[in-house]
C-alpha cells in the first residue's frame, strides 16, 4: 500500500500555518479535528456503557433480574465490541499520515459486528421504556432508581434511567454524521476518499437494517401476543372497520379460489411454513406421548402389591415385596420427578414457544391478501391511501421476519427435541441400571439364581406350561357350567296365566319380562318386570331379530328380545315329595331349560356353589356364591339331573345343578427346581 495520508498532510497543531489557517489547510484541520471528536466521543461513550453495566446495574438490586435484563438488554456485548474498536481506533492515531484511510478500513471491518449487537439492544429499548413507565407509576421506587442515578451520573439529571438508555441509540446513529464530517473535509482525489466513502454508506446501511429488524420485532410482538379474552370482549372489539378488512380478504380469497385474480405465490416460504408445520407435529406427537406415559407411570405407582399381604411367611415372597417397597418408594419416584423436570417440563416450553410463530404464519395470510388487493389497486389506479401503504409495508415485514428467522427457529427446535430426546433415553438407561442394581442382591438370594440363562429360560417355561394347563383345566370345568338367567318373581295373581300359556306353547316357549317395558308403536306392548310371556316369533315382519312377536294370554304384540329371559318353572310340591306320577300334568314338572351341557355331580359329593340363588319355596334351599355344598342325589325324584337335593348348613333341599360345580384341586405354590 502506497502512503494513502500523504497528500492529506497538514502541519501540526499550533503552527504559524494553522494559526495563519490557508485555505488549503482549513479542510484537513476540519478533517482532523473531526477524526479527533470521533475519538474522544468513544471514549466518553465507552466510559458511560461501563458504568452502566458495573456501578447502575449492580446497585439496582430492587428490580427483578428480569427486569435487569430487559433494561440493560446486552450491553456487555456492546461494550466488548466498542472496546475493541475503541483499542483500533487509538492505534491509527500512532499512523498520522494514513489515519483517515485506516480509520474508514476500521469501520468497515466492524460493520457487522455493529449491526448484530445494536440490533438486539434496539429492538429490546422500546420495551425497556414500558418498563420505566411502569416504575414511574411507583413513587418510592422510582425515587431510589433516581437516587441511583444521580450519585453515578449527575449529568443524567431528571431524565435518570432514560437518559442512559437511548445512549447506544444515539451512538451507532452519529457514526454515519461523523464519517460524513471526514468525508467532507477529505479532499475527492485523495486514496482514502474511496475508503470514506464506503464506510459512510455501510453504517447507514445498518443504521437502516436496524431500524427495519426493529419495526419488524414490534410487529411480531404485536400480533404473537395471545390474549385471553372472553366472548363478550371479543364481540365488543368487532366493528365497521374490521368487519370491512374481513369482508375484503374473504372476497379476495373466493377470488382467487375462482381463479379470477393470480394468487401470490412464495416457494422459499411455502417451504419454509412445511417444515415448520413438520416440527410443530413432532412437538405435539412427543407431548402427548409422554402425557400417556406419565399417565401409565401414575397408575404404575398407584398399584402397590408389596403392601398386600399375601399371607405366604419367608422365601422369594418376602424378597420381592421388600425389593418393591424399594423401588416404588424410592427409585420410581426420583425417576418420575426427574422426567418430569427434564422432559415434560421443557417440552411443555416448546410447544409454548411454538405458538408465536404460528400466530405469524395466520396473520402473514391475513396481511397477504392485503398486500395482494392493494397491489391490484396500484397496477390500476397508480397510488393508495396512507392505510393501504401502511397494510402494504406490514406485509413486507412480516414476511421478511419470518423468511429471516424460521429457519433459525427451525433449527433451534430440532436441536431442543433432540435433546429432550437424549435426555428422556438416558433417564431410561438411568432407570434400568440403578433397579438392577437394587435387585442384584435379592437376586442372589433365590433359589434358582446358580442357573445359566437357557436352564432358567426352560425353567420359566415349564412351570408357565404347568400353571397354563391348569388354568385350562380350571376354565373348562367352569365353561360346563353355564349360568342360568335369574328368575325374577312372578307378578302377584299371574300363576293361572302362566299355567294356561304353560300347557297351550309349553314350557320352551316361555319367558319373563326383566324390567318394565313401555310399547312406542301401535303393534308394541306394555308390560311389567316379572310378567311371563309365550314366544311366537323371534323376529318381527320386517326379519328384525331384536324385536319378537309375544303372547301375554290376552294380547299378542312386539317387545324387545333384550329384556327377556327365558323361563324356567319350579317343580310343584307333589313331585318333591313323590306324590305323583309321571302321567300327572305338565304344570308340576320342572321344565328343561336352554340346552347347554351340564356336568354331573356325583352323590354325596362337597362342591361349591357357583352362583347365589334365593329359594322360592320349602322344598328349596338358598345358596350363596362360593359356598361349600354337600351333593346328598344329583338328581331329583323323577330323575331328572338339572335339580339337586344338597345340605348347605344343616338345612335340605333342592337347588339348579348348573349352580354347583366341582372346583380343581389347588397345585402347590411357587416353582420346583429341575432336578
Amino acid at each position: 500500500m502506497g502512503d494513502p495520508g500523504a497528500d492529506e498532510s497538514t502541519s501540526r497543531p499550533g503552527s504559524p500555518d494553522e494559526e495563519g489557517g490557508s485555505s488549503e489547510d482549513r479542510p484537513l484541520l476540519h478533517q482532523r479535528l473531526a477524526v479527533r471528536e470521533l475519538l474522544d466521543t468513544e471514549v466518553s461513550y465507552l466510559h458511560m456503557l461501563q458504568l452502566c453495566a458495573s456501578n447502575i446495574r449492580g446497585r439496582l438490586q430492587q428490580l427483578p433480574q428480569g427486569d435487569l435484563d430487559v433494561l440493560f438488554s446486552n450491553i456487555d456485548e456492546i461494550i466488548q465490541v466498542s472496546s475493541r474498536f475503541l483499542h483500533g481506533l487509538q492505534e491509527t492515531a500512532s499512523k498520522e499520515e494514513e489515519q483517515v484511510y485506516l480509520v474508514g478500513k476500521l469501520f468497515l471491518e466492524f460493520q457487522e459486528e455493529f449491526e448484530r449487537v445494536y440490533k438486539v439492544y434496539c429492538a429490546s429499548y422500546d420495551q425497556a421504556l414500558l418498563l420505566l413507565e411502569t416504575y414511574r407509576k411507583e413513587p418510592e421506587l422510582q425515587q431510589e432508581i433516581q437516587s441511583i442515578i444521580e450519585a453515578v451520573v449527575p449529568q443524567a439529571g431528571p431524565s435518570g434511567l432514560s437518559f442512559l438508555l437511548v445512549i447506544p441509540l444515539q451512538r451507532i446513529t452519529r457514526y454515519p454524521l461523523l464519517l460524513q464530517r471526514i468525508l467532507e473535509n477529505t479532499r475527492p482525489d485523495a486514496s482514502a476518499y474511496p475508503v470514506l466513502q464506503r464506510a459512510a454508506s455501510a453504517l447507514q446501511d445498518v443504521n437502516a437494517n436496524i431500524n427495519e429488524h426493529r419495526m419488524r420485532k414490534e410487529v411480531a410482538s404485536k400480533y404473537t401476543r395471545v390474549e385471553p379474552l372472553s366472548l363478550r370482549e371479543r364481540l365488543a372489539r368487532i366493528n365497521t372497520h374490521t368487519l370491512s378488512k374481513k369482508t375484503t380478504r374473504l372476497s379476495q380469497l373466493l377470488k382467487q379460489e375462482a381463479g379470477l385474480v393470480p394468487r401470490t405465490e412464495d416457494k422459499e416460504f411455502d417451504d419454509l411454513e412445511e417444515r415448520f408445520q413438520w416440527v410443530s407435529l413432532c412437538v405435539t406427537e412427543l407431548k402427548n406421548n409422554v402425557a400417556a406415559y406419565l399417565d401409565n407411570l401414575e397408575a404404575f405407582l398407584r398399584f402397590r402389591p408389596h403392601e398386600c399381604d399375601l399371607d405366604v411367611p419367608g422365601g422369594s415372597v418376602e424378597q420381592y415385596s421388600n425389593l418393591a417397597r424399594d423401588l416404588q418408594c424410592e427409585t420410581f419416584l426420583v425417576f418420575k420427578q426427574r422426567l418430569e423436570g427434564l422432559v415434560w417440563r421443557p417440552l411443555c416450553s416448546l410447544a409454548k414457544a411454538l405458538v408465536g410463530p404460528q400466530n405469524l404464519i395466520k396473520k402473514r395470510l391475513d396481511k397477504l391478501l392485503d398486500f395482494e388487493r392493494v397491489e391490484e389497486k396500484l397496477l390500476e389506479v397508480g397510488s393508495v391511501t396512507y392505510e393501504e401503504e401502511a397494510a402494504r409495508h406490514t406485509y413486507q415485514a412480516l414476511n421478511s421476519l419470518l423468511v429471516a428467522e424460521l429457519p433459525q427457529f427451525n433449527q433451534l427446535v430440532m436441536q431442543w427435541l433432540g435433546q429432550i430426546l437424549r435426555t428422556f433415553v438416558a433417564l431410561q438407561k438411568d432407570l434400568a441400571e440403578q433397579v438392577l442394581q437394587r435387585a442384584e442382591g435379592c437376586v442372589a438370594q433365590l433359589p434358582h439364581h446358580h442357573l445359566s440363562e437357557p436352564a432358567f429360560r426352560k425353567l420359566v417355561e415349564d412351570t408357565l406350561g404347568q400353571t397354563g394347563n391348569q388354568l385350562r383345566v380350571y376354565q373348562e370345568n367352569f365353561e360346563k357350567v353355564l349360568p342360568p338367567p335369574t328368575a325374577q318373581p312372578l307378578l302377584p295373581g299371574s300363576e293361572r296365566q302362566m299355567q294356561a300359556l304353560l300347557s297351550r306353547y309349553g314350557p320352551g316357549k316361555l319367558y319373563q319380562v326383566t324390567s318394565n317395558i313401555s310399547g312406542t308403536g301401535t303393534l308394541d306392548l306394555t308390560l311389567p318386570r316379572g310378567q311371563i310371556v309365550a314366544l311366537l316369533q323371534n323376529k318381527d315382519t320386517k326379519g328384525n331379530s331384536n324385536r319378537w312377536l309375544v303372547d301375554t294370554g290376552g294380547h299378542r304384540g312386539y317387545v324387545p328380545a333384550g329384556k327377556l329371559q327365558l323361563y324356567h318353572v319350579v317343580p310343584s310340591e307333589k313331585e318333591l315329595r313323590g306324590q305323583a306320577g309321571p302321567h300327572q300334568d305338565s304344570q308340576h314338572r320342572t321344565p328343561e331349560p336352554t340346552p347347554a351341557p351340564v356336568c354331573s355331580v356325583p352323590a354325596v359329593t362337597q362342591v361349591v356353589a357357583v352362583y347365589p340363588f334365593a329359594a322360592r319355596s320349602s322344598h328349596e334351599v338358598s345358596l350363596q356364591a362360593g359356598q361349600p355344598v354337600t351333593v346328598l342325589e344329583a338328581q331329583d325324584k323323577k330323575g331328572n339331573p338339572e335339580w339337586s337335593l344338597v345340605e348347605v348348613n344343616g338345612q335340605r333341599g333342592y337347588v339348579p345343578s348348573s349352580f354347583l360345580a366341582r372346583a380343581p384341586s389347588p397345585a402347590p405354590w411357587g416353582w420346583t427346581l429341575p432336578s
